[in-house]
C-alpha cells in the first residue's frame, strides 16, 4: 500500500503551493453546498508526492471522514487495468491485436448489426467485418452499455437485463453469449462506442490464461504492485472503510445514498467485469498510474514493456479522429481534440479540447466520478476520488484539470 504523506515541497517540482490551494477551495464550494461528499485528491510530479488533499465525508448519514484509506468503487478505472492484463498477454505472443474475436470466443464469430427499426422490431444485417480484439480496446466493436439512453439497441441491452446490473444468474461467459447474440450498433472499426467492450476483454484474459480474472489480477499485477486494496468487492476488513455511494437529489441536487446500487461492492461479484468492477484505494491506484508513467515498472516490477505502453496510449480512432468527431455521444467524455488508444482515452489536440492540456496525456474515469490522468510531456499524475454518480452531474474533469495545470509554473 503506497503512503500518501505528502513528499516534496510543491515548489520543488515546480507546482505553486497558493495555486494548489485554489483545488481546495474550488471543491469545498461543492462540499459546503451538498453536491460532493466528500473527496480524496493528488498531484504527482516527476515521480514525487507534491500534493494530497482529503475533505469531506465517507458516510454522511453516519459522519464518517475521508480518510487515507478509505475504499472507493472505481467502476471504468478497471478498464486501464484490465488493458493492461490483456497486452501483458499479447506481449507473450498469446494473440495478435487484428485477430478475430471469435477466434477465441466463438459466440463472436457469427456477429449481426442494426440496419434500422426499432428495440422491439429492429431491422438486421450480418456483419461485413469481424470484431477484433484491437477493436474491443479501443471500443470500436459496436457493443454498447443499456444505460446509455442513446439508440435503440441501448434499449435492446436493458430488455435483456443490462443497464446497471447483469441477468440473474449469469456470470461473466454467459453475458459474452449474450451480447453475442445482440445486434451491433454498427459495423466494426467504423465508429467509437463506450460500452462492454472491456468485459469481452476481459473473459478473453481468462480463456488466453486458464485463470479467472480476480486471480489473474490477484496474481499477475495486484500482487506485484502490492495493491492490497483492490479487487472485486469490499473484503470484511474494508467494509468500514467503503465510502458511501451517493446520487444527486433531482430536487436539491445534494448528494443522497443511493442503497442497493452502493450495496453490490460489499459481497463477491457474480460477474468478473473488467470494465468496471475493482473498488481501491488512492493510495493502491496511485501505484497503477506511477506504472503507466514509468513505462511499465514499478520498483523493480516490470507488467509490460515501454514500447508496448506507448502503443497503447497512441490514439488508434482511424484517420487520427478525435472521440467527439468518430464516436457516438458520453458527455464529458466524447470531446473535440481527444482520442482513444487500447484501454485509454488520449489527448490529440489541446486547443481543441479547450482546456490545458498535453497532446500524449492519457486518462479515464469511473461513473462514480474518479478520474486519473497521466500526463508523460508533464511526468504529471492527477488522481480524484469521490463516491457521485453518474459522473456526467457536473464537470468536475474540466475543472480538476484547469486548476491543476494553473499551478505548474516551472
Amino acid at each position: 500500500m503506497s503512503s500518501l504523506d505528502q513528499q516534496v515541497d510543491p515548489s520543488d517540482v515546480g507546482l505553486d503551493a497558493d495555486r494548489l490551494a485554489r483545488l481546495g477551495e474550488h471543491f469545498e464550494r461543492y462540499l459546503a453546498s451538498g453536491r460532493l461528499p466528500g473527496y480524496s485528491l493528488l498531484v504527482s510530479r516527476g515521480g514525487e508526492l507534491a500534493h494530497v488533499a482529503m475533505a469531506g465525508q465517507r458516510d454522511l448519514e453516519r459522519g464518517l471522514p475521508i480518510e487515507a484509506d478509505t475504499v472507493y468503487r472505481i467502476y471504468s478505472m478497471t478498464k486501464p487495468v484490465t488493458s493492461v492484463a490483456a497486452m501483458m498477454l499479447y506481449e507473450e505472443g498469446r494473440f495478435d491485436l487484428s485477430d478475430p474475436v471469435g477466434d477465441y470466443l466463438p459466440e463472436f464469430a457469427e456477429l449481426r448489426v442494426f440496419a434500422g427499426g426499432s428495440s422491439m422490431k429492429p431491422v438486421l444485417k450480418p456483419a461485413s467485418e469481424p470484431m477484433r480484439i484491437w477493436h474491443l480496446l479501443s471500443h470500436t466493436a459496436g457493443l454498447t452499455y443499456g444505460f446509455l439512453y442513446a439508440h435503440p439497441v441501448d434499449a435492446i441491452y436493458r430488455a435483456r437485463g443490462f443497464e446497471w446490473g447483469t441477468p440473474e444468474g449469469a456470470d461473466l461467459a454467459a453475458c459474452c453469449e449474450i451480447w453475442a447474440g445482440l445486434p451491433l450498433l454498427f459495423e466494426p472499426g467504423t465508429s467509437w462506442n463506450y460500452s462492454h467492450a472491456t468485459d469481452v476483454v476481459g473473459r478473453l484474459v481468462e480463456v488466453l490464461s486458464g485463470q479467472s480474472l480476480d486471480v489473474f489480477f490477484a496474481e499477475r499485477i495486484l500482487g506485484p504492485l502490492q495493491m492490497t486494496e483492490t479487487g472485486f468487492y469490499a473484503r470484511e476488513d474494508q467494509l468500514e472503510r467503503l465510502a458511501t455511494l451517493y446520487l444527486p437529489d433531482a430536487t436539491s441536487g445534494r448528494a443522497v445514498a443511493s442503497g442497493r446500487m452502493g450495496a453490490a461492492a460489499e459481497r463477491p461479484p457474480r460477474v468478473l467485469s473488467g470494465g468496471g468492477g475493482l473498488v481501491s484505494t488512492m493510495g493502491d491506484y496511485y501505484r497503477f498510474t506511477r506504472l503507466l508513467l514509468n513505462g511499465g515498472e514499478l520498483d523493480g516490477t516490470r507488467l509490460l514493456g515501454p514500447r508496448t505502453l506507448e502503443y497503447m496510449t497512441r490514439n488508434h480512432l482511424p484517420g487520427g479522429r478525435d472521440m467527439a468527431s468518430f464516436g457516438h455521444s458520453l458527455s464529458g467524455e466524447t470531446e473535440e481534440g481527444v482520442g482513444f488508444g487500447l484501454g485509454f482515452s488520449v489527448v490529440t489536440d489541446a486547443a481543441a479540447l479547450k482546456v490545458p492540456a498535453s497532446e500524449g496525456e492519457f486518462a479515464w474515469g469511473g461513473a462514480a466520478s474518479t478520474v486519473f490522468w497521466v500526463d508523460p510531456a508533464e511526468e504529471l499524475i492527477v488522481l480524484f476520488m469521490t463516491q457521485l454518480l453518474p459522473s456526467t452531474t457536473y464537470p468536475i474533469r474540466r475543472e480538476l484539470r484547469r486548476l491543476v495545470y494553473q499551478s505548474v509554473v516551472d
